[in-house]
């Protein structure tokens, strides 16, 4: 499932929905139905397989609005308390709950801090293990003659003043790729989201560009001979690969 910005507590554990009544008159009425998260509770209930919530762009929602009374279940899977509606609820300890976001869209800071201390945070880089060196592997695996496109890749990260801000894999890892796709991609998806992060700096624009990377020398350095800024530590890989948390 995925997160929005209309995404509220009834849409995900449980309620009311209109229904059309039988009969000529049409009566329109409600009834509470269940959300994702508590039809997968009942499922895992019934069973002792491990059941898993992915639940994408965590960070587009009001969480706090969306999770309601999970906030104390998440952390106390023993107890069962009194949902919004009237029905008594219990989190089974074989649920478990994957959110992904990317910090490139909306920071981390925006999340609320008592849906943060009851997960954990796994961030991914482009330039550190599992994400690191992926798109040179599926390069020489499945395209092997646009293998050189992850070193135009690495040289676009480290001119990239934060790791937040990092272009991943996922925009070159198609089966179609050759060098007329490369630069559509490079000119329709890369490019405008490097012109988003220095709006106000347009002339650092021109070192993205796919020609004065690919005319770079094999160890990253400009030809003529500009500073390439470090990235910093803290963060999580924006654009391709996303930062999952779980709980």
């Amino acid at each position: 499932m995925q997160l929005h910005a209309s995404y509220a507590y009834e849409d995900f554990i449980e309620g009311f929905r209109p229904r059309i009544a039988g009969g000529e008159s049409g009566t329109v009425q409600f009834e509470l139905r269940p959300g994702p998260l508590r039809r997968l509770a009942d499922e895992a209930r019934a069973s002792d397989d491990d059941r898993c919530l992915l639940i994408d762009e965590i960070n587009r929602a009001n969480i706090a609005k969306v999770f309601g009374e999970l906030y104390y279940l998440l952390e106390y899977r023993d107890d069962e308390i009194r949902l919004q509606y009237g029905d008594s609820f219990s989190l089974p300890a074989n649920v478990y709950l994957i959110g992904t976001m990317n910090t490139a869209d909306r920071s981390i800071a925006l999340l609320d801090a008592a849906l943060r201390r009851r997960f954990h945070f796994v961030p991914f880089f482009p330039d550190r293990v599992p994400v690191a060196g992926l798109l040179q592997r599926w390069l020489e695996r499945h395209r092997p003659e646009m293998a050189y496109v992850a070193d135009l890749v690495d040289r676009a990260n480290l001119l990239l003043p934060d790791r937040h801000l990092q272009v991943g894999p996922s925009h070159l890892m198609k089966p179609n790729l050759d060098a007329d796709w490369l630069n559509r991609i490079w000119k329709g998806s890369v490019i405008p989201y490097i012109e988003e992060q220095f709006f106000d700096e347009p002339d650092r624009i021109a070192a993205f560009e796919l020609s004065r990377l690919q005319g770079q020398t094999d160890d990253g350095d400009a030809e003529d001979g500009g500073d390439e800024a470090e990235p910093t530590d803290a963060g999580v890989a924006g654009m391709g690969p996303e930062s999952p948390t779980g709980a």
